[in-house]
């Protein structure tokens, strides 16, 4: 039975539905510059496979994918994606909204872990959570670490909309490499016309590993809304009292009276106070200071500023529930917003965003668990981003399909609305519309004698070995000047 049906009376060139995911497939195609046969029938094969993904060569069993295994390591090792073109095609997409109209981005890293894999260059030591009970089983593990932007939605879903991808490399200022990110999302959304001048100002939400008002100040002209969680031990400083008439002169003040976010002591009357009844965490309650700024020092993505550093201000949020779901225990989140002068209203869209901002960890495990993003044991770093950008668009394809999908339950599963299909079930019955849209790759050629070294040829292209967090280019200047 086909979970992919399009609508009875319909014709197929009619559905706009179709029309989108026709038009990305065929713009997918033209992406790909190099061995795009290979490439594109490869993608086909991770959205047609049967369960998840967990190795690479398994895709080349799937009846979808004509080649042998030795074309599909060709196609990922020396194939080519033309990144940008995609990015820009993916930015044409229809973005989601939340709160009516509004745009709000989703930034995250998350790591594809190589800790054995001596002969991989470019690999970093990447911060891993939940490996263990408590804050010390935190461990550092080497692999590529990859920063993903993406647009959220309203409402219980584990759908996003990926817009872009960046590998971080051992030389990249990551909160430089963050700027310049969201510099060009934001920019790509401006050209794409999904953000005119008078609309809300695109909101950015952030984890605690961001230098969000470095972000901040760096974004100053970009029209973007930054929240960021902060830690509860910071100190901020409050608005900057006018200066003293006294005669005797002196330096002026730069910060008020400060407020440290672990004695409540030291804090002031709240600007906004709110208080509501959620689903999932019982009791909500809220409060905001305005004009509340970080005390900065010349360290960190700050150590390289010329001249004095700035006052940023914002708007520090608290946000307290009475229980997480499970009826656990929930700590106060302290959350930082770019915006100042925020009435209630503004307060409880930021707080609510942060919150959705979970949905970008259900696409990193969908990617991981079912796609199988960090399953292939790939060499190199550029083979590496060519599969990335498959897996992205395998997710993207997925999404412009969701409308058109009827839920294939297992037995053992719960019957969901059509409107709330997750993308595992949305990719069961994709194989059956795949053959209702655009497949631009041609059949392949039978070649003789086929991939691979011949027989008794010994292998003349040994890996070197890279150290974690060095780059190899620098290695080698350092070794001649040795």
């Amino acid at each position: 039975m086909s979970s992919m049906v399009l609508s009875t009376g319909v014709d197929q060139c009619s559905d706009p539905g179709a029309d989108e995911l026709r038009q990305f497939r065929g713009e997918l195609y033209r992406c790909l510059t190099r061995r795009a046969d290979e490439l594109f029938e490869l993608t086909e094969a991770v959205l047609c496979a049967e369960g998840p993904v967990k190795t690479l060569v398994d895709l080349s069993l799937a009846p979808e994918h004509r080649r042998g295994h030795g074309a599909l390591y060709d196609g990922l090792n020396c194939g080519q994606v033309d990144a940008e073109r995609l990015r820009g095609q993916l930015s044409r997409l229809p973005v989601p909204r939340m709160f009516g109209t509004r745009i709000v981005l989703a930034i995250d890293v998350s790591p594809w872990l190589r800790p054995d894999a001596t002969t991989c260059p470019d690999r970093m030591f990447c911060h891993v959570y939940g490996r263990g009970r408590g804050r010390s089983a935190d461990q550092r593990i080497p692999g590529w670490p990859y920063q993903v932007v993406a647009a959220l939605e309203s409402g219980p879903s584990s759908w996003t909309a990926i817009l872009d991808a960046v590998r971080l490399g051992p030389d990249d200022d990551a909160t430089s490499v963050t700027a310049a990110q969201l510099r060009a999302v934001v920019g790509r959304l401006q050209d794409a016309g999904h953000w005119h001048d008078g609309d809300p100002a695109i909101m950015v939400v952030m984890d605690s590993g961001y230098d969000v008002a470095r972000l901040a100040f760096v974004l100053a002209d970009l029209p973007v809304h930054l929240v960021g969680r902060i830690r509860a031990d910071r100190i901020m400083g409050g608005p900057t009292p006018p200066r003293s008439t006294d005669p005797r002169g002196g330096r002026p003040r730069k910060h008020g009276s400060l407020m440290a976010l672990a004695d409540p002591r030291t804090w002031s009357v709240p600007n906004t106070q709110a208080s509501s009844l959620t689903e999932r965490y019982g009791i909500s309650r809220v409060g905001s200071w305005d004009r509340m700024h970080p005390r900065l020092t010349h360290r960190g993505s700050w150590a390289r500023h010329d001249g004095p550093l700035p006052v940023v201000e914002g708007t520090v949020i608290r946000l307290a529930v009475e229980h997480l779901p499970g009826q656990r225990e929930a700590a106060p989140v302290w959350l930082w917003s770019s915006a100042t002068g925020a009435d209630a209203g503004e307060i409880t869209r930021c707080w609510q965003a942060y919150l959705r901002r979970f949905d970008l960890e259900h696409t990193f495990r969908f990617w991981k668990q079912t796609l199988g993003w960090t399953a292939p044991k790939i060499r190199s770093a550029q083979a590496g981003e060519r599969w990335t950008w498959l897996v992205i668009v395998a997710h993207t394809q997925l999404r412009l399909a969701r409308h058109r999908a009827v839920d294939l339950r297992r037995p053992w599963e719960k019957p969901l609305p059509l409107d709330r299909l997750t993308p595992a079930r949305v990719r069961r019955g994709f194989r059956h519309l795949r053959v209702k849209t655009a497949r631009p790759a041609s059949a392949p050629k039978p070649s003789r004698p086929g991939p691979g070294r011949p027989p008794g040829v010994k292998n003349r292209h040994r890996a070197a070995r890279h150290d974690v967090g060095k780059n190899a280019t620098r290695d080698a200047t350092d070794a001649e000047h040795r």
